[in-house]
């Protein structure tokens, strides 16, 4: 027998979901003038909060099959891609901060660095990488494939609906990142900022305010969401293409096995350099943003922009792409494959089925 009742409220539920969701994405004027046409966002920040607290809330309605799962997988897969990788980041974070002193050279900096500071300087800031990108990882990996079919409903065009999905889902870890990225990078930045990142929290809180770091959410999304389309989709777009050609090709069934597993392996490092190359303008933005904000020398992010440009242009926002580059291969090609033989492991599907 069903239960009427929890049928109801299932309903209601999916129903109150999709007005929330079709209400974020597609309302194009409020009835209240404005007195500037970017004054309203294409999505409120508040907007992006009620979606964080109504995603994890749509397995329960049965609107996709997505469970904790992916959850789980995205968020040690992301931790784990993300620690080992701290030195290449630190490096990247300095070469950024201060390329006057490093000559756009990874060695150069990589050397300055150790003489300078010491080799542990390089594990600075892993407690809060760690933290706050397993968080990040969790509800990027969870919250896009519980997006994909909420979104097949409003489109059947099924790249818009992959791109959708990883829009929203790259702005919702957008906001469990702020702190951990804002203390990370003032860690790196100036080593005698804090001892440790909860006393950079601590510190960035009682100067600025508690919602200081949130100040950061415009140019964390400018990288997070091209960063989270270029992962999750090419890797989604990749995978399904190797795995429909592994199915076509004439070898023994112990041969097929044998390809299927290396598809993940295969379809990761593509998605790793186009999210970087997608995402390095952002990332730029983000570091100076926060960096020029504890220096009282930023007002917004279009401000940050301007300045960087000021200073060598269109070649500016890629400064520090080579160090970069390599940190986010290491990340993403270790993140992807772990995150689906999380999900195989858990009893999920592997990616591109």
């Amino acid at each position: 027998m069903v239960d009427t009742r929890h049928l109801l409220i299932s309903m209601t539920q999916a129903i109150e979901f999709r007005i929330l969701l079709r209400s974020c994405l597609f309302d194009r004027e409020e009835k209240s003038p404005r007195t500037h046409p970017s004054a309203r966002p294409a999505m409120p920040f508040h907007s992006f909060l009620h979606l964080a607290v109504c995603l994890p809330l749509a397995h329960s309605m049965d609107l996709g099959g997505v469970d904790w799962r992916h959850f789980a997988a995205g968020g040690l897969s992301a931790a784990l891609s993300h620690g080992y990788t701290t030195p290449i980041d630190v490096v990247k974070t300095r070469m950024q901060t201060n390329p006057e002193l490093y000559n756009g050279s990874l060695p150069l900096a990589l050397r300055k660095i150790v003489e300078d500071d010491g080799a542990m300087f390089l594990l600075s800031g892993l407690a809060p990488t760690c933290l706050g990108y397993g968080i990040e990882g969790a509800l990027k990996f969870g919250c896009y494939e519980l997006s994909k079919p909420l979104f097949s409903s409003l489109t059947e065009i099924r790249l818009l609906n992959f791109v959708l999905s990883s829009v929203l889902a790259g702005a919702v870890a957008s906001i469990a990142l702020c702190p951990a990225e804002d203390v990370r990078i003032r860690l790196v930045a100036n080593p005698s900022y804090a001892n440790g990142a909860l006393d950079g929290l601590r510190r960035i809180a009682r100067e600025s305010g508690p919602l200081a770091s949130f100040g950061g959410f415009g140019p964390m999304l400018c990288k997070q969401v091209p960063y989270t389309t270029g992962k999750q989709v090419s890797f989604d777009l990749f995978c399904k293409a190797a795995h429909a050609l592994v199915a076509v090709v004439g070898v023994s069934e112990l041969q097929r096995h044998k390809l299927t597993a290396l598809v993940p392996l295969i379809a990761a490092l593509p998605a790793a350099v186009l999210a970087c190359v997608l995402s390095h303008p952002g990332d730029m933005l983000l570091t100076r943003y926060y960096r020029d904000q504890e220096a009282g020398r930023t007002r917004s992010v279009l401000h940050t922009l301007r300045s960087v440009y000021r200073e060598g242009g269109v070649r500016a926002l890629f400064l520090g792409i080579q160090a970069r580059l390599l940190h986010v291969i290491g990340i993403l090609w270790v993140q992807l494959v772990v995150y689906d033989q999380l999900k195989q492991w858990l009893g999920l599907p592997p990616t591109g089925h």
